[in-house]
């Protein structure tokens, strides 16, 4: 994995951490990981409002479909459009992660919202590529702008409720509008800023333009031959 995908990373390390506890360790069960507002607010099990954003199901078909899905399109848009803005790749996240569970206090049986994140991460990239042409199982090809409604589709097909999918289209929709869209409009301004607090803590430094290193920083230190022969020329 490149030294760029530090959310990815995490993120999946995080994902696999889970299941470790939950299938080999049985420190965990998904019931102390899912999406419950009165427990969240009234027993104050606050971690709930992450953890069920990292669980995809149980070990088969959804589970390594999601898996796979997160890591590709989470990578693809960490190392693209957000190459060397880690701070507003995380801010991405908080701000669709804060929408979904907004939405989830208001929508019933809505226990884990990972799939809902995949799909956002999938909408934005799609809408960031619009020309790249997909192939979907060697079933169909087309434009990666259709590839969430694509997925939609799909997760109907396999019997799973959609408005999970509609939950993280709509989301990544409002994102991408927020973020690309609106601020290009007549009259548009950046209405999304990464707090300067993350970008200190997650960007790498930016190096001065018009810092000149010593020669002693410079890769081979002095050029201690060119001073040998002018001190020969001297004699």
């Amino acid at each position: 994995m490149s030294i760029w995908s530090v959310c990815t990373s995490h993120l999946m390390t995080f994902v696999r951490g889970n299941m470790k506890c939950i299938k080999q360790l049985e420190i965990l069960t998904p019931f102390q990981l899912y999406f419950n507002p009165s427990l969240i607010f009234r027993n104050y099990q606050f971690w709930r409002l992450v953890t069920n954003f990292l669980f995809f199901g149980t070990i088969g078909f959804n589970f390594f479909f999601n898996m796979i899905f997160t890591y590709r399109y989470c990578r693809m848009l960490e190392e693209g459009s957000f190459r060397g803005r880690t701070a507003d790749f995380f801010f991405m996240f908080l701000f669709g992660g804060t929408l979904m569970t907004i939405t989830g206090l208001f929508v019933n049986k809505l226990v884990f919202l990972g799939q809902a994140f995949t799909i956002m991460l999938v909408y934005i990239w799609s809408r960031r590529n619009p020309y790249v042409r997909m192939n979907f199982f060697g079933l169909m090809t087309f434009q990666a702008p259709y590839l969430p409604w694509v997925l939609l589709g799909f997760s109907l097909l396999l019997g799973n409720s959609i408005v999970v999918d509609l939950m993280g289209i709509a989301v990544g929709h409002v994102y991408y509008y927020l973020e690309d869209v609106f601020p290009e409009q007549q009259g548009g301004f950046k209405i999304l800023r990464t707090p300067k607090l993350l970008k200190i803590l997650l960007d790498p430094p930016q190096e001065d333009p018009n810092y000149n290193p010593l020669p002693e920083e410079r890769p081979g230190g002095f050029n201690w031959g060119e001073g040998a022969e002018g001190g020969n020329q001297q004699e």
